[in-house]
This record gives C-alpha cells, structure tokens and sequence, in this order.
C-alpha cells in the first residue's frame, strides 16, 4: 500500500526533535497519542535510538501508520496500539507523552479525556509535550491561526483551535505543572508539562 505522508510532519520534525531532546536523551519508554502517518514516530526513533516509542491511534490510521512502521523495521518502534482517547488507557507507565496537531481536530469532549485520562499511564515525575496550535486570552496569535482554524471548522464544526487557558485549567486539575511553554515557527507552540501526582478525589 502507499505509504500515508503529511508534508507537515517533514516540515518541523526536526524542530520538535530539539524540544525533545533534553527529555529523551536518557532513554526511557514514550507514548506517541495520533500517531498519524507515523513519520514523527519513525524519525524520532532514529534519532534516539536509547528510547522506546510506542505509536498509537483511531482505527481508521492502523493500517497505514503499521505499515510504515512494519516497512522501516525498527526495533524500537513496536506494533501501533488502537487509541481512542475517550476508552481505555495502556495499562502501562510511561516516561511521556507526546502528541502533534491532535488538539486542534479533536472535538472539545475528545481534548478534555485526553488531557485529563493520560496520566493514567505516565509515570510521576514524566512529561507531557503537546505540539500544535493555540489560542491565548481567547484570541488569535497570527493572522495564518484564524484563517487555518476557518478551515478547520468548516472541515469538521467540532473541530478548533483551543484555548491555553482552558487546556492548562485540564492539565493541572489532572496533576500536572506547565514547565515551559515554547515558541516554535509557523505559529505554533510546544507545551510541556510535567506530571507530579494523580489529583485526590
């Protein structure tokens, strides 16, 4: 089959590396949540080859996102596990969570599970990094964000630009601590979080 491809990801692979670098350098086991094409996944596997990066995804990318794993054969990048954010969470801890330009075509019910269920596998003290597009004091950053959320809402109504107020307000109800918030090109961020410990009930 013909492999997915988004131009994107080959875009700014390289820069999101370098937010992730001080992270994985260690090594460690890391949760890839819409994994996509998988062409962050393969990239960031070679590059650090000392981590584990599980992809995940919906149903309707398996079968693409497995086959470009399956074609590269890394032995750090094992069969995608099937994700929807608002079901089951791998029973499994990880040293952090990543995702890019997830936010934005989640619908508001599916970004809220996300932000607050992925601390059911992260271990204390693991990150979350989420790249993408935001908005900050409910308004847009750039000219190129409004036009790009236009497209996105007349695409899919449930789909949008969110709020980093609203997403911080998640996070750290969920246990988390923002420990930077990065400028990166095209108007987009990466936000990362570290996780301290699960919210008493």
């Amino acid at each position: 089959m013909k492999l997915p491809y988004a131009k994107a990801c080959e875009e700014n692979k390289q820069v999101i590396a370098e937010v992730l670098r001080p992270f994985l350098q260690a090594g460690g086991d890391v949760l890839e949540v819409g994994s996509g094409t998988g062409q962050h996944a393969v990239f960031f596997a070679e590059q650090f080859p000392q981590i584990y990066w599980q992809t995940s995804d919906r149903q309707d990318c398996i079968e693409g996102l497995s086959a470009r794993i399956g074609t590269v054969g890394l032995i750090n990048t094992p069969k995608p596990l099937l994700l929807h954010v608002d079901g089951s969470w791998p029973n499994y801890r990880y040293d952090l969570i990543f995702s890019s330009n997830t936010l934005h075509i989640m619908d508001k019910h599916s970004a809220e599970c996300f932000l607050s269920r992925c601390n059911q596998c992260l271990k204390p003290g693991g990150h979350l990094i989420v790249y993408g597009a935001f908005n900050y004091n409910q308004g847009y950053t750039s000219e190129s964000n409004r036009e790009f959320d236009q497209w996105l809402q007349k695409r899919d109504p449930s789909s949008y630009i969110k709020d980093f107020e609203w997403v911080e307000k998640i996070v750290n109800a969920a246990g988390f601590k923002l420990i930077d918030d990065i400028a990166m090109p095209a108007n987009n961020r990466s936000l990362v979080w570290q996780f301290e410990t699960l919210p008493k009930q």
